[in-house]
């Protein structure tokens, strides 16, 4: 009998459904069984039935624990948004690393671990004009979020060995970025054993170019850590090969939902033509199945994935004569290879 979890899956747009089927054929060569419990986030579906889609959603994944998300169009509303608010998911995690193979302009080894605060910032306020010439809008920093990051940022230190970077304008916002600093260090000082420094967020941008080797994990606010992440991500080679992980805590700091999903969005002009990159979703089932504590079958997955792009199997996107099917038949047979 082989182990079995429920995994909410959350269908999105363009290329979703291609996504969804590489998925499903890698996850039948994996010695666990992932039983899937769809439901549909389309664009369509989401303005027929209006919030009850999101009512099943985040019951499903409530009571799952772990979601699988697929790229959304974000008209009305950003489901990205709308699910993080709704389940309390507090913090954004997601690794940038340096893929061998992978086409790039940037000539040294890169290897962040972002912690992004999910609430907060200017996202949340969509602002207001102020007669005619100008406009205004708050920002929000609260210290319940900026704590659970920090506990996630120096959690994955301990258990890593890396150290921790928080990075702000604390200078200028003093009150927004102050708290934030504040809190960080509040935090930082529960865990000595762990190097942690402080730099403005400008000078981080450059520095990460410059010497990219200093920095590990690097915990930041909303849009400092969506700026960080797509500049990571384009240093790396692409913004399709990233995955994140969006993570809600219990008062104990415990993570209590996890939705997993590809930096990437939906890319109608590739959809059902069978050119999809399914590496970013691949990298976002192993953040899953390391979340559920299959470590094994989640470090088979992501080394089959990285040794092919490596040795120069690649879609072709990333310069390579590859169909999504054809990736995902090459990753899943080298998993089950791994794992006999």
């Amino acid at each position: 009998m082989r182990p079995t979890y429920k995994v909410t899956e959350l269908l999105g747009d363009g290329i979703g459904a291609e996504l969804s089927h590489a998925v499903h054929t890698l996850a039948d060569a994996l010695p666990i069984h992932l039983n899937f419990e769809p439901i549909d986030l389309s664009l369509e579906n989401r303005r027929a039935n209006k919030t009850k889609v999101y009512d099943q959603a985040v019951a499903s994944i409530t009571a799952n624990t772990v979601a699988l998300k697929y790229p959304t169009i974000t008209a009305e509303e950003s489901p990205n948004q709308v699910l993080r608010r709704r389940l309390d998911l507090s913090v954004i995690h997601r690794p940038v690393t340096t893929i061998p193979g992978v086409p790039t302009n940037f000539r040294r080894d890169l290897d962040l671990d972002i912690v992004r605060i999910a609430t907060g910032g200017t996202y949340d306020d969509p602002g207001r004009m102020i007669g005619d010439d100008g406009a205004v809008s708050l920002r929000i920093v609260e210290r319940r979020p900026v704590r659970e990051a920090a506990r996630y940022a120096f959690n994955l230190a301990r258990k890593t060995g890396k150290r921790v970077t928080s990075a702000s304008k604390y200078t200028i916002q003093k009150a927004t970025d102050g708290l934030f600093e504040t809190v960080a260090r509040e935090v930082a000082d529960q865990y000595p054993e762990i190097p942690h420094n402080v730099e403005l967020f400008d000078a981080l941008l450059g520095k990460v170019i410059m010497t990219p080797e200093k920095f590990q994990i690097v915990l930041v606010q909303n849009e400092y850590g969506d700026f960080l992440s797509d500049m990571a991500c384009g240093l790396a080679g692409s913004l399709g090969i990233g995955a994140s992980a969006n993570l809600g805590f219990d008062p104990s700091a415990v993570v209590r939902v996890a939705m997993f999903d590809a930096a990437h969005g939906t890319a109608p002009d590739i959809a059902g033509k069978n050119l999809a990159n399914p590496t970013a979703i691949f990298l976002a089932l192993v953040l899953l199945l390391y979340q559920i504590g299959e470590i094994d079958v989640a470090t088979a997955v992501k080394g089959a994935t990285l040794d092919l792009l490596r040795e120069g199997t690649r879609t072709r996107d990333l310069g390579g004569q590859e169909s999504t099917d054809s990736f995902t038949a090459a990753v899943a047979a080298e998993v089950r290879k791994r794992l006999g």
